[in-house]
């Protein structure tokens, strides 16, 4: 008997193992490692991936259920992404069920359908038939019918249907579906010339509009759809369906693509000749990739040194030798242009994966590589899993960017799974950035100081702009002085007269907020009450546009105020700046001026990003306004100034991260100015301009602010001088979430103790220790309150993921009693 090993679509730690299946002999030559089954589990069918396909069962075979279905002719996933998946799930922590399914594109995330049909030997009472002639009529026309359509149209009939069900006179089957299939599309198919030429001759000369058809098919003879050749006739669909009926033209479903680029055209490029510091740079990635031994380099690279022709060149070597290349961006902003760039170099070979593609849409582009038709994929972080076989190169652009980390389970880091698949193909790995992680820069340029990273990479330095372009000047204005001076304005007086003078020359500013609504807070000055979410800890934004209050967590809504709800005064005012108050200081400032806002809000509808940044490359805006996700990446020449409104609002955040976060994020948005003829200015606005972060960003000083950091994260054992591993509870009572907390800490400690890792090891921190429990950052949201453990530890032998599993699962069991949910993030990069 053939066995598949199946880990079955259940995200549960008490599932989270294999669990074996008879292979029935129709199905033994379909099914292997990375097959999608449909299987019987715990009453229901279920959609499972295949793991293994072992010579015998770990159980009585006679016990064994058999496989119900195969979903695909091909495994949409090879042994090796099922052996990733299963290095994710150790870890991350999460169960292997969640690590596959993140790896399989959102249409083949089966669900289960019922079908129900009538019994062989099903006899109607003429009662029954009375009552319900057309659903009896259905069932023996087209069963077996779905449920849910069943539902729709007959919705009085639920009785009758679980009676017949009991009687015996229906069955009900399990089936499980793909969320989309492949979209198929009528098409022409021409018999060729001699057989149109046949036909014209034949159609009478009243038929006016089949015979253009055929006209139209001699001059076009390849396959057409056929709602495509009826609007090039000017016809409907039905006129060439009757030539399919009179055998004139065969009319075939065809597969088709949902490519979301077929209306754009990319004009070619051709590889540049490299700067001398690029072929320096260019050369060890080179051999590497020629070589097939893999490795790890960190591109540090100024903003504007031509990292991304390096990239290019560095794919053309890898498809040279018939292998593949990933290319990940931090974010879907930077798509559009980052597609145009490699869609013109390598046209056709590109496939892109990104998650403001529709469902069907990113569905073909992964077929495109599953099939081999694509060799290169561009996307947001999940591109890592792209299909490919023989990966001969993985670029992450931006590597530094918080976005590269998956935020709900699997909580993987793209970085590290791009290491551990180049490593299993041989493949190099090119991390580019201008403002390294603390982590990468020291693992690559102090490895002496033995930070604790899983990646190594080799240090690469691009100090230089291509053509020996300036950095652009950067100036630090103090809004506390500006106030003493009395401008009260969002705008300090060097900046306007900046942007007057940007817009009477014609060139384009970027203007940065870190914000996105209209006010970050409502506040009564009479009482001071401030509006908050009901089910979130945290204040709601005030977005002008609805003119509502909304939880940017949890998604609450509710109307402006027009009178405090606590006291009842009119004095109910609007605090703090957001985007679109920016929007309209600066229509206010400069009346006429074309402001371009691009944030969460007015970015939300599929293709809304490539519109915007197009707009403003064409020059039809002025002023580029956003959130973050205009500070890097984007390069368009008529930038000349870039300006940054509160430059320190997140550095009073709870995160050891938080100045690193800021000066990379001033640093990148520092470098949009001046990347071509014209010099660039740099304007930033803050009331800390002592403060490390902000005056390094002044002086483009990454050395200087990446040793102070260091040495701050060595003293205080923090990453990527230790590691952490967050456990956070969440629940509606708190007495629970502290009482399960208090367990699994003691618990944890006592292991740590017992392998002797509680006590300090070189230095005066322990190398293992355990933080809390306490209230997260932000205590409730969504309703629950939440509780966070922080484990803290250092050096190879501390065991810390295998401790913190065998923990976790001890706590199953009581955590599952009182619904406690509890989530584990390894290496955490958000600590809120």
């Amino acid at each position: 008997m053939k066995v598949a090993r199946v880990i079955v679509d259940v995200p549960s730690r008490d599932t989270d193992r294999p669990f074996d299946y008879a292979i029935p002999d129709h199905l033994a030559d379909w099914i292997e490692t990375g097959s999608r089954v449909a299987v019987p589990f715990g009453g229901r069918l279920l959609q499972g991936i295949v793991v293994a396909c072992p010579a015998g069962a770990e159980i009585d075979p006679s016990r064994l259920k058999p496989v119900e279905d195969v979903l695909d002719p091909v495994p949409p996933l090879s042994p090796e992404l099922v052996e990733l998946g299963e290095w994710m799930s150790r870890r991350w922590l999460c169960p292997l069920s969640v690590a596959l399914q993140a790896m399989l594109p959102s249409a083949l995330k089966g669900k289960t359908e019922k079908y129900i049909a009538p019994a062989p030997d099903a006899a109607w009472t003429e009662e029954d038939r009375r009552a319900y002639p057309g659903l009896i009529a259905a069932l023996q026309r087209q069963a077996p019918l779905k449920l849910s359509s069943l539902a729709r149209q007959f919705p009085g009939a639920a009785d009758a249907v679980k009676r017949w069900l009991k009687q015996g006179k229906l069955t009900e089957r399990q089936k499980v579906e793909d969320r989309l299939s492949v979209k198929k599309v009528l098409t022409v198919i021409p018999p060729g010339e001699d057989k149109l030429r046949e036909a014209l001759a034949s159609i009478p000369l009243r038929a006016v509009k089949q015979r253009e058809a055929i006209a139209y098919l001699l001059a076009h003879p390849e396959p057409i759809g056929q709602q495509k050749l009826a609007e090039a006739v000017g016809t409907i669909a039905t006129t060439i369906k009757a030539l399919a009926d009179k055998g004139y033209v065969a009319l075939e479903a065809v597969a088709a693509n949902r490519d979301p680029y077929a209306d754009r055209a990319f004009e070619p490029s051709a590889p540049m000749r490299l700067t001398e510091a690029q072929a320096a740079a260019f050369a060890p990635i080179a051999r590497a990739v020629d070589e097939g031994r893999g490795g790890v380099f960190l591109l540090h690279g100024v903003t504007g040194s031509g990292k991304t022709e390096i990239y290019l060149q560095a794919i053309q070597r890898a498809l040279a030798q018939g292998k593949e290349a990933i290319v990940l961006v931090p974010e879907i902003a930077l798509t559009p242009q980052m597609v145009e760039r490699f869609k013109s170099r390598f046209g056709d070979w590109v496939a892109v994966l990104h998650s403001r593609l529709s469902n069907g849409e990113r569905y073909d582009e992964w077929r495109k590589i599953r099939e081999g038709r694509a060799r290169v994929a561009v996307g947001a972080r999940s591109a890592i899993f792209a299909p490919f076989g023989r990966i001969g190169l993985i670029v992450i652009d931006e590597e530094h960017e918080s976005s590269y980390k998956q935020e709900e389970s699997p909580k993987y880091h793209a970085r590290d799974v791009a290491a551990e698949r180049a490593r299993r193909h041989g493949a190099a790995v090119v991390l580019g950035s201008a403002t390294p992680s603390m982590e990468m820069y020291a693992a690559a340029k102090y490895p002496e100081t033995r930070p604790e990273t899983d990646v190594r990479p080799v240090y690469i330095g691009l100090p230089e702009r291509v053509a020996d372009r300036p950095m652009p000047k950067v100036t630090i204005v103090d809004m506390r002085e500006e106030l003493r001076l009395g401008n009260r304005a969002m705008f300090s007086n060097l900046l306007k007269e900046k942007l007057a003078d940007r817009l009477q020359k014609g060139e384009q500013t970027v203007l940065l907020l870190n914000r996105r609504g209209y006010s970050t807070f409502v506040m009564c000055r009479s009482c001071g009450y401030t509006a908050q979410c009901p089910h979130c800890d945290i204040a709601l934004t005030y977005h002008r546009g609805s003119r509502n209050l909304r939880c940017h967590y949890c998604g609450y809504a509710e109307r402006e105020p027009e009178a405090c709800p606590s006291c009842g005064s009119a004095h109910i005012r609007f605090f703090g700046t957001g985007t679109q108050k920016v929007e309209e200081a600066l229509a206010l400032a400069f009346p006429g001026i074309r402001v371009i806002r691009m944030d969460v809000d007015t970015t939300s509808e599929k293709g809304a990003h490539e519109k915007w940044l197009t707009a403003f490359r064409e020059r039809r805006a002025d002023v580029l306004l956003g959130t973050q996700m205009v500070a890097k990446g984007l390069d368009f020449p008529y930038v000349t100034l870039v300006g940054v409104l509160a430059a320190d609002s997140a550095l009073r955040l709870p995160d050891f991260r938080a100045p690193e976060r800021t000066f990379q994020l001033l640093t990148q948005v520092a470098g949009r100015a001046g990347r071509h003829e014209l010099p660039g200015e740099v304007i930033i606005q803050t009331y800390e301009p002592e403060h490390l972060s902000i005056a390094s960003a002044q002086h483009h000083d990454y050395a200087a602010f990446a040793r102070e950091e260091l040495r701050h994260r060595r003293l205080m054992a923090y990453p990527p001088y230790g590691r952490l591993i967050a456990i956070t509870l969440a629940h509606e009572q708190v007495p629970l979430l502290l009482s399960l907390g208090e367990m699994f800490a003691s618990r944890l400690r006592a292991r740590a103790e017992a392998a002797g890792a509680a006590r300090a090891g070189g230095g005066e921190y322990p190398r293992f220790e355990v933080l809390g429990p306490v209230a997260s950052p932000i205590p409730r949201l969504k309703d629950r309150y939440r509780f966070q453990c922080m484990v803290k530890y250092r050096g190879e032998d501390v065991d810390a993921h295998a401790w913190t599993a065998q923990t976790l699962l001890e706590l199953t069991g009581a955590a599952k009693k009182h619904g406690v949910q509890v989530s584990v993030d390894v290496d955490p990069q958000m600590m809120l």
